[in-house]
């Protein structure tokens, strides 16, 4: 198994918001795939098998929580189709007449599995109730279920791209450690609609065994929970390559 990754260095047209940054990635990416002839499958409602960071930020944009206009930021893309990752290498860089952002490099990776002893969510990671709402600890608290949904959502992720059921014997996760204290947010507009995902930031030592292991892979690939098109839980992997 591997995954396929573009990192992008991009210059910004105007400042930005941290949650609001989400969504200029999420429109831009989105653009370039349909610019790029994968409009289809990025209207699919299916899974996406992709996911991207956020900008990274200097420390000024920390102070002010915004990105500032101007100022050139790297962000990454990350996939399980290797198509889509080679269709963005030029596309993304073609797309020149966005009011937002201007892709100015692209260099892509692929990076095989290995075996990961630790997971970080470095966005937002969104799980959604049956009430319509997001699990957070004052919503839920529920920590089983969120593994639950967690672990449900990944195996169903490999099952619809390689086309074969991952049968496990436990949750993939071993110990889950939740790194906010209030929830983090994703906000988008759809359908002239204001929408905010919440979501938390999660440590995770993923089972040793060889499913869980898959599993955790999957997470690193195309995003952990739900989302992912929208920048909701990418990942950052510690382990032996």
């Amino acid at each position: 198994m591997k995954y396929f990754e573009l990192t992008c260095k991009a210059y910004l047209k105007k400042d930005v918001g941290f949650s609001r940054s989400f969504e200029m990635l999420s429109k831009y990416i989105s653009y370039s795939m349909a610019k790029g002839g994968l409009e289809e499958s990025h209207k699919d409602k299916g899974f996406k098998y992709y996911v991207f960071s956020g900008f990274r930020p200097n420390e000024q944009d920390l102070k002010t929580k915004k990105y500032q206009n101007r100022n050139i930021y790297e962000f990454t893309i990350r996939s399980l189709n290797e198509k889509l990752i080679d269709t963005l290498l030029h596309a993304l860089r073609e797309n020149i007449n966005s009011s937002d952002m201007l892709v100015l490099q692209t260099t892509k990776k692929t990076s095989k599995q290995f075996f990961i002893s630790e997971l970080y969510s470095a966005t937002p990671v969104i799980v959604s109730l049956e009430s319509k709402k997001y699990w957070t600890m004052k919503e839920s608290g529920d920590i089983m279920q969120l593994q639950k949904q967690l672990h449900d959502n990944l195996a169903k992720k490999y099952k619809s791209f390689f086309g074969e059921e991952i049968e496990s014997v436990q949750n993939f996760i071993q110990l889950l450690e939740i790194k906010n204290r209030v929830p983090q947010n994703i906000n988008i507009t759809k359908d002239d609609k204001q929408i905010t995902f919440f979501g938390n930031k999660f440590r995770i030592v993923p089972n040793e065994d060889e499913v869980s292991q898959k599993l955790a892979f999957v997470a690193l690939a195309c995003g952990l929970g739900e989302k992912n098109s929208y920048g909701g839980g990418f990942c950052l992997g510690k382990g032996m390559r």
